[in-house]
């Protein structure tokens, strides 16, 4: 595989990436890297977490020119929070050079934002609306961009944003460079290049059959109905114990109430979601990128397109109806190189779009099912509701650091099986309610993070007892 000087990336560029931990390009980057700086438009398909954004930042950086104070490359995202990320990533790579860089959303202070254009940037990235904003008050001149990106392409047109992408594609010169990023690409998007590409080269980058990485996702459906499903996905907390885990609601209303019943719980616990201020997203996000959260609350428009280092667990509270959406949300886990797991909870209305899903992805998802008496059993074969159980083997629902398994942890990501004297203790613990979330469950929390080599963050649970140390590196 070439090297990044190879692609044509100069060497004060790839010095930048070295000092940020990129040494070898990855195969989105390999295939579109020299067509860009050959000024080609493209349209790359590459799943999540593959390293697209490198891919376009690197061409367009390199492809600026400083002492012109006006924007030469616009990259268009349809999430503030993805917006802030490439800008993140953009000015990573460029920091030590003249290259002035500027993100455009919602949430922000326009006259803050006005403040900095007048002074000329180079490169813009921004969302949708706040771009036609800016367009409409006359204080975002776009005559000179050479560079078009349109990131998560697939994602701005389901969300609605097909208009006002439109309106800013107006905006800019007939004469330029067009690139669309997705991870799929449905009609709407083919529609979309055709009219604002011109001989585009199509790039698709297939790793493996499924468009899931199954190597390193290990997916899971389980089973319930809508009368057990958060004390379910309590169980798969507690069972599972994540470092970091995103859980998807459908709506801001249900992820509000979902984070709410978590702390109660006890649980290091936040939500995302449309009706926050853009200065308590951020703020959640930072403290989840600390590891200050252990379990951030989603809706899919908040979360598209977050790249969080260290998150292994997803967990799809309510079930996507697209199987855009479920590869996008599973896509948070199992990054660069990582493990991850993606944890389904499906109530049998959701026969339909777990259907179509396990089509879309070219794979049969392992079921269990979830049981009154907190049992969690496995379940032969694919189908939300069919199939025989494969033994009452419980993947101790109870959690670690619960009063009835003694903080031991045992049962793990694995589920490995109980005695019977410990089953019946965990049933009735979580008939009763009780998940003594004292002394033992913090020692699992500690024990988790000194699984993974350093000191616990603040924020999180206590040391705990030595047997719950144990039990978060058995666990683990």
């Amino acid at each position: 595989m070439p090297n990044f000087l190879e692609l044509g990336i100069e060497e004060p560029w790839v010095a930048a990436l070295k000092e940020n931990g990129i040494a070898v390009p990855t195969p989105v980057q390999t295939e579109t890297i020299p067509l860009l700086l050959a000024g080609r438009d493209v349209i790359a398909r590459a799943k999540t977490g593959t390293g697209k954004t490198i891919a376009f930042l690197l061409p367009i950086l390199q492809r600026l020119d400083p002492s012109r104070s006006y924007p030469q490359a616009l990259i268009i995202a349809p999430t503030r929070e993805l917006a802030l990320q490439i800008t993140e990533e953009a000015r990573k790579i460029a920091r030590g050079t003249e290259i002035r860089i500027l993100a455009v959303y919602g949430g922000q202070d326009v006259e803050k934002q006005l403040r900095k254009l007048e002074g000329g940037r180079h490169l813009i990235i921004g969302t949708p609306g706040r771009l036609n904003d800016h367009l409409r008050r006359g204080t975002l001149e776009l005559g000179g961009v050479k560079t078009l990106v349109l990131d998560e392409a697939d994602q701005m047109l389901h969300m609605g944003f097909l208009d006002e992408v439109e309106a800013v594609i107006q905006a800019l010169p007939y004469q330029r460079q067009t690139l669309l990023f997705s991870a799929t690409m449905p009609a709407e998007v083919k529609r979309l290049a055709s009219f604002y590409t011109r001989d585009a080269e199509d790039v698709t980058i297939k790793v493996e059959q499924s468009p899931v990485p199954l190597k390193s996702i290990k997916q899971l459906v389980v089973e319930v109905t809508d009368r057990t499903k958060q004390q379910a996905l309590v169980s798969m907390i507690d069972m599972y114990r994540p470092y970091l885990a995103i859980i998807f609601c459908r709506t801001k209303r249900r992820a509000s109430a979902l984070n709410a019943a978590l702390l109660e719980r006890g649980y290091a616990s936040d939500e995302l979601h449309g009706d926050l201020s853009q200065a308590k997203r951020e703020q959640v996000m930072k403290r989840f990128r600390e590891a200050k959260l252990q379990l951030l609350v989603a809706t899919d428009v908040a979360a598209r397109g977050l790249d969080v280092e260290g998150v292994t667990h997803v967990f799809n509270y309510d079930m996507p109806h697209e199987v855009e959406s479920y590869i996008h949300r599973i896509g948070r886990t199992g990054r660069a190189g990582g493990k991850g797991m993606a944890v389904t909870l499906a109530s049998p209305k959701d026969r339909g779009d777990l259907q179509r899903i396990e089509q879309g992805i070219q794979y049969a998802i392992e079921r269990r099912r979830y049981e009154q008496d907190g049992a969690i059993v496995e379940v032969r074969g694919p189908g939300a509701s069919g199939g025989k159980e494969a033994g009452r083997h419980k993947e101790q629902a109870g959690g670690p650091g619960r009063k009835a398994s003694g903080g031991r942890g045992n049962a793990g990501r694995d589920g490995q099986r109980r005695s019977g004297r410990e089953d019946k203790a965990v049933r009735a613990a979580s008939r009763n309610g009780k998940d003594a979330r004292g002394g033992s469950k913090r020692g699992a929390s500690g024990g988790r993070n000194q699984s993974r080599g350093g000191t616990p963050p603040q924020g999180r649970r206590g040391r705990g007892t030595d047997a719950g140390r144990r039990g978060g590196r058995s666990g683990r």
